[in-house]
C-alpha cells in the first residue's frame, strides 16, 4: 500500500469507526488499550436496574452478585483492546474471521442483503453481532439469519452503549456506569438471543467496541467472551469499495475483521465481494468466531 493510499484509510477510519452504529462520531485509529485517567465518580452501582435488564440465566451470577463483585473495582485500561478481549484468533495456520456488526436504532436498523447473499453465494462463515434494537426492526430476517449454519450470532448488546464500570464514553455516548449497568447490557440481549435461537451466545461485542477491563471480566463471568477486533475492514460502514478492498490487505492469519451488515448504500458488499476472493485465492479460510476459539 502506497503512503498517500495508507493516509487516506486511516483518516477515513479516524472518522468513521462508530458511524455504522450511530451514524457518526470519530475514531481512534489504534486498537491498542490505553490506561485511565481518574474518571468523574459514577453513580452508586446498585442504581435501578437499566431498561431490558433481565434475571440471570441458569447458573449465572445475578446482577446483585455482579454489583458485589465488581462494584468497587476500578478499571485499569480502556479502548478497543483490552485484558480478556479477543481480537485473534489462536494458531499459526491462514485462517481469518469476518465479524459484522448490526446496531439498531435510528439509521442503524437497515440490513445489508447484499454483503449476507455474497457470503452465502461464496460459501463464507461470518459472525454477526446483532443488537436487541436491530433484532426488534428485522425479525423474519434474524430468523433466517440464525437458520443459516454459515452464520453465528452473536450479542451486540441491549442499548448498544460502550461497556464501563466507571461511565466512560467513546465517540460521544455515555458509556455504562457501573457493574450493574454492565450487566444490564449484556444480560438484556443475551437473555433475547437465548429465548429465540435455543442457547446463548458466546461472543459479546459492545457498541463502539470501546470496553474497560473490569467490564470485560464481567462479560466472561456472564458466559461470554468479550470481542474486538485488528483489522477495520470498513470504517464503520464509510468506507467506499475502493476503501473497504485496501483495509482488507492487512488481514493476516489470524485476523478479526470488523465490518457492519446494517447499512446496505455503504460500500462493505461491493468491497467485500472485490476482497475476499483474493483472499481466498491466497490460501485463506473464514471461519466463525466458535469455529477457532474454545472459550
Amino acid at each position: 500500500m502506497g503512503v498517500s493510499s495508507r493516509r487516506t484509510v486511516l483518516a477515513v477510519v479516524a472518522g468513521g469507526l462508530l458511524a455504522g452504529c450511530s451514524g457518526g462520531g470519530s475514531a481512534r485509529p489504534s486498537g491498542e488499550a490505553k490506561s485511565i485517567p481518574a474518571a468523574p465518580a459514577a453513580p452508586s452501582a446498585s442504581a435501578t436496574p437499566s431498561p431490558g435488564a433481565s434475571a440471570p440465566a441458569a447458573g449465572a451470577p445475578s446482577r446483585a452478585e455482579i454489583v458485589a463483585r465488581y462494584g468497587k473495582q476500578a478499571p485499569t485500561s480502556w479502548g478497543l483492546t483490552v485484558p480478556g478481549a479477543l481480537s485473534r484468533l489462536p494458531g499459526d495456520g491462514k485462517t481469518a474471521a469476518l465479524t459484522f456488526d448490526a446496531c439498531g436504532g435510528k439509521g442503524g436498523s437497515d440490513y445489508d442483503s447484499a454483503l449476507i447473499d455474497f457470503l452465502r453465494e461464496r460459501k463464507v462463515p461470518a459472525t454477526l453481532f446483532l443488537n436487541s434494537r436491530w433484532i426488534d426492526e428485522n425479525p423474519s430476517v434474524f430468523k433466517q439469519l440464525a437458520a443459516d449454519p454459515l452464520f453465528e450470532i452473536a450479542n451486540h448488546g441491549t442499548r448498544h452503549l460502550p461497556l464501563s464500570v466507571s461511565g466512560r464514553s467513546a465517540y460521544q455516548i455515555p458509556g455504562t456506569r457501573n457493574a450493574g449497568e454492565v450487566y444490564d447490557e449484556v444480560s438484556g440481549n443475551r437473555a433475547k438471543l437465548t429465548g429465540l435461537l435455543g442457547h446463548p451466545p458466546r461472543f459479546f461485542r459492545s457498541g463502539t467496541a470501546y470496553c474497560d477491563d473490569v467490564a470485560a471480566k464481567i462479560v466472561t463471568d456472564l458466559g461470554e467472551r468479550f470481542a474486538s477486533f485488528d483489522v477495520n475492514g470498513d470504517g464503520g460502514a464509510t468506507f467506499t469499495p475502493a476503501q473497504v478492498e485496501q483495509a482488507m490487505r492487512a488481514v493476516r492469519p489470524g485476523s478479526v475483521v470488523i465490518g457492519h451488515m446494517n447499512h446496505p448504500h455503504g460500500g462493505t458488499a461491493k468491497g467485500m465481494r472485490a476482497a475476499v476472493p483474493q483472499l481466498l485465492d491466497r490460501g485463506y479460510r473464514f471461519v466463525r468466531l466458535s469455529d477457532a476459539v474454545n472459550a
